[in-house]
């Protein structure tokens, strides 16, 4: 995955470190003060803009990611705020060559190239160091970027419903993933993905955030993840209500998302009870992953929605 390749954004005193001891290679290889500390001005001005620009190269051109991806990253980092970031480093790429080139001018004219070298470390790293913190973000964005997981081209069960209704406890039992589970709600922050043969064919499974009943401008990053794989990535949505309320929501508020995840996707939304060695409903198909009583009915029917295959990416 084109994510998993972005290399790790150096800090401003790591940029320049290694710029320095590029140049400082560059300089040994000249004979005479003056040329040498223009060799050494130009060769960190010219490190410093090709390794700012390998970087903004590294980062995907989001508008070409797939709306998946596209949400995700939006949700984790803000892509305008990503770009901004990349914008910065293009402007400091653009001045450190151009001092550099001036620099390294006024050193080869100067009757004092020491001195114009050590003006053009200072500006060369004020230069850097203005953009330290958009370096230290694209960093955090590198590393929340490479940490999504792959989505491949098979048919998708997206599993949602609330905090704490055991959707990980399902997906735990029928897949390969390895969600975490405990008995406090939010335990999964972010998409976990794990699969399940089929006949000859393979199925995806995807473990959601929990989603809230409330207003789509309030809902946090993490919901907002949830909320992309519904509409990005799922063929199928398994909803899972928890009637014993012991999640720590009522059901009428979960039924209310339920309602509310209808209107939003365009696949068949399947929704199934559990819990329910402690309460069943009627009008649902009813499990408990506690026992593994009817997961495999619940199963079961959400595969059988593979023989009318929406396009849902």
């Amino acid at each position: 995955m084109e994510l998993e390749k972005i290399p790790t954004v150096p800090t401003a005193e790591e940029l320049l470190d290694r710029s320095f001891r590029r140049a400082a290679a560059r300089m040994r290889e000249k004979r005479g003060s003056s040329r040498a500390n223009e060799e050494f001005i130009r060769a960190v001005g010219a490190s410093l803009h090709d390794r700012l620009v390998r970087i903004i190269a590294s980062f995907p051109e989001f508008d070409a990611l797939s709306p998946f991806y596209r949400n995700l990253a939006e949700a984790l980092c803000g892509i305008e705020k990503i770009r901004m970031a990349l914008g910065a480093l293009g402007w400091a790429a653009k001045h450190s060559r151009r001092l550099g080139s001036q620099l390294g001018r006024e050193a080869r004219a100067s009757g004092d190239s020491p001195a114009v070298r050590k003006r053009a470390v200072a500006r060369l790293a004020s230069v850097v160091h203005q953009v330290d913190g958009d370096l230290r973000f694209l960093n955090i964005v590198r590393n929340q970027l490479r940490e999504l997981p792959e989505l491949r081209d098979e048919f998708t069960v997206v599993v949602a419903g609330y905090p704490n209704v055991g959707k990980s406890s399902f997906i735990r039992l029928v897949s390969t993933a390895e969600p975490e589970v405990a008995s406090y709600p939010f335990t999964t922050r972010g998409i976990v993905v794990g699969h399940r043969a089929a006949g000859r064919d393979r199925v995806q499974f995807v473990d959601t955030p929990g989603l809230l009943d409330r207003d789509p401008e309030e809902r946090n990053p993490i919901e907002r993840q949830a909320l992309s794989a519904l509409m990005h990535a799922a063929h199928v949505v398994l909803f899972i209500l928890d009637p014993s309320e012991e999640c720590g929501y009522p059901l009428e508020n979960q039924l209310r998302v339920l309602a509310a995840v209808r209107e939003m996707v365009k696949v068949p939304v399947v929704a199934a009870v559990n819990k329910a060695d402690r309460k069943p409903n009627e009008g649902y198909l009813n499990m408990s992953t506690a026992t593994g009583e009817g997961v495999d009915a619940v199963l079961d029917a959400v595969l059988r929605t593979r023989a009318a295959r929406p396009t849902a990416r």
